[in-house]
């Protein structure tokens, strides 16, 4: 059944395994603690399955690119040398589509990325139901986004406006952040109705508003979000791949929504 919930502030740490403190009477209302051993969690997550995107090209249902151990969640893009002499790369990709979706509230993701040529993993939000049409008519929010080698992330906002209708030129709808390298970080957004507020380890990085008199074309953040989790390999924006940093791989220790 999927959740719906209104707003929530947590104090993120830098050190992920920190005891939680929260602000505000704001309480967690969905959670992936990843302290099971095996598949990821089929009541909270299932593959998203390959398609033409660049992201999901690649993307494999073998619990050898997403499983949980160690009390993490292993995120991988991996190559295989395939008897006929190609390569075959298969990616991880997790959704929790159709088993939780939530509107407003703040979400936390502490995750830890690896550096490579052609590696993208990615936090992410889609629409439960593209209710204002297809992609990005319905908006998609990228609370996470890691390319190669950088020393910093992307946190983006994509819609009919900014990506169709020359509204990039026009506003910021998205900012490279710097985070800790090596370690892990908690990327989080606290969803308003009147507004996006991005943040990595509780520093704020990136704020999107809605206009007083925006519609779904400028703001078609009003329906439930459902979250993906990927480790992406190659593609337009990120490049060709280098076999040498091939596997990639993104752990996560947990994901937290608040009310």
């Amino acid at each position: 059944m999927k959740l719906y919930f209104l707003f929530s502030i947590l104090i993120a740490f830098c050190s992920c395994n920190a005891p939680k403190e929260v602000q505000h009477d704001w309480e967690l209302i969905w959670s992936d603690e990843f302290d099971i051993t095996g598949p990821p969690s089929a009541q909270n997550w299932s593959f998203s399955g390959q398609n033409k995107a660049d992201w999901a090209c690649y993307c494999s249902d073998r619990i050898e690119n997403a499983f949980v151990a160690d009390g993490y969640l292993h995120v991988k893009g991996t190559v295989e040398n395939l008897s006929d002499g190609t390569m075959n790369y298969q990616t991880g990709c997790i959704q929790t589509k159709g088993k939780f979706s939530f509107l407003y509230g703040k979400i936390e993701v502490c995750a830890k990325l690896q550096h490579g040529k052609g590696s993208w993993p990615a936090i992410w939000m889609m629409p439960e139901n593209s209710e204002y049409g297809g992609w990005p008519k319905s908006g998609e929010i990228d609370i996470m986004e890691h390319l190669n080698n950088d020393a910093y992330v992307y946190q983006t906002i994509h819609s009919e406006f900014l990506d169709n209708q020359g509204g990039k030129d026009n506003v910021n709808y998205y900012v490279t952040a710097p985070y800790n390298v090596n370690e892990f970080n908690v990327f989080a957004c606290e969803w308003y109705p009147d507004s996006l507020c991005f943040s990595i380890n509780d520093k704020a990085t990136f704020t999107y508003p809605r206009g007083k008199s925006d519609d779904s074309e400028k703001w078609p953040f009003d329906k439930p979000f459902y979250i993906i989790l990927n480790q992406a390999l190659g593609g337009n924006w990120v490049g060709e791949i280098n076999l040498d940093d091939v596997p990639q791989e993104m752990l996560v220790d947990w994901v937290r929504v608040y009310q």
